[in-house]
């Protein structure tokens, strides 16, 4: 393992929104200044979480100068890629290269504020997914055929999304939770990461070896489709190192909490209640936490295939957790777990002292 990141929801109880986007930032100082090498955040619409990463990453990036920034995931069915784009390529250029979007297709959830379609929600986000990347990729998007309006460019005109960031197309990954997605998003030239939920699992297959053969499938469709070598493959997973009772206790907690609520678990004060239970649908599975001691979560990392097999771990933090919390969760699974899994921090660009806050007290 070389490399690991955070995923954060950004998430804020009820009316302490500026709060929680300030300690959003502060979280991302304080993963650099400890040699995280990304940190990523979640986007929710209508919650108590981050609903606008581009602006967020753009802010986040000015007060800090080498972690990578990226979006797990967005969803493209609900998006304009033309728009998006656009705000992309500003963020990418405002901090320096470091922007990285995942992508999910999206559901047809909201349909009824963002509109309905006559095809499938998946078909749908493919096709804003697919016109995003011709977009940021510099690629004409429309010719002018007629004049409309005053003052626009003369017919013939050739238009491109402007600004261009140059790379950032190849920074452009896809959150899978099948092997069909996995293998669709290697035939598009994405980058993978896989979440803490994955889906069409088969009987009997648990979800560490799942993820595994999921990352295999879109390896061997990389080899088969392009010349270039396979891009690093990132894993969201919850990994809690206990380095004291308390904290060991309260990572047993969260867990028990995951395994009875499910997905609803850890929740900030105000945040919607979600209708998918611990009693998940047939074929889909929520990944393990693995918590305990320092000694005992190495061991249950090295032991899991799925995250062996991955060549990033990013740190799934729990939603309710805030910036103590979770800057102390940062801090020793760099200084406990990693370094026993091959971890070496980045020190490059170090511009933040590593601040650890005291864990706030058990609920």
């Amino acid at each position: 393992m070389t490399r690991l990141g955070f995923n954060t929801r950004v998430s804020f109880p009820t009316g302490q929104a500026a709060r929680g986007l300030r300690d959003g930032i502060a979280l991302f100082q304080a993963a650099e200044s400890l040699g995280y090498q990304s940190g990523w955040a979640y986007q929710r619409h209508f919650d108590n979480y981050l609903s606008s990463p581009m602006p967020f990453f753009a802010a986040a990036g000015q007060h800090t100068s080498r972690i990578l920034l990226g979006s797990a995931v967005i969803p493209a069915r609900f998006q304009e890629p033309i728009l998006l784009a656009e705000a992309a390529a500003t963020a990418d250029l405002l901090i320096d290269g470091r922007l990285q979007i995942a992508f999910s297709s999206g559901t047809d959830q909201w349909d009824a504020i963002f509109g309905t379609v006559p095809v499938s929600a998946r078909e749908e986000g493919q096709r804003r997914l697919a016109r995003f990347l011709s977009a940021v990729a510099g690629e004409t998007i429309h010719t002018v055929t007629e004049q409309k309006g005053v003052g626009g460019p003369p017919v013939g005109t050739e238009l491109k999304v402007t600004p261009h960031s140059p790379g950032l197309r190849q920074r452009i990954w896809y959150g899978s939770g099948s092997i069909a997605s996995a293998v669709a998003a290697a035939r598009q030239g994405l980058r993978l990461i896989t979440g803490t939920i994955l889906h069409d699992v088969p009987a009997g297959v648990s979800f560490p070896q799942h993820q595994a053969d999921l990352i295999a499938a879109y390896r061997t469709q990389w080899a088969a489709t392009h010349s270039d070598p396979c891009p690093p493959v990132a894993v969201a997973a919850s990994i809690l190192p206990g380095t004291t009772p308390a904290l060991r206790d309260r990572y047993a907690a969260y867990d028990l909490e995951r395994r009875t609520s499910g997905p609803g678990a850890s929740r900030p004060r105000g945040a919607l209640t979600p209708t998918l239970t611990a009693a998940l649908p047939p074929g889909m599975l929520m990944s393990p936490v693995h918590h305990g001691s320092p000694d005992e979560v190495t061991e249950a990392v090295l032991t899991d295939p799925g995250l062996t097999a991955a060549d990033e771990i990013v740190l799934f933090l729990p939603p309710a957790f805030e910036l103590p919390d979770n800057v102390t969760l940062l801090a020793d699974l760099a200084e406990t777990v990693g370094p026993a899994i091959g971890w070496k921090p980045d020190q490059t660009g170090r511009s933040h002292p590593a601040v650890r806050p005291p864990a706030a007290a058990n609920p």
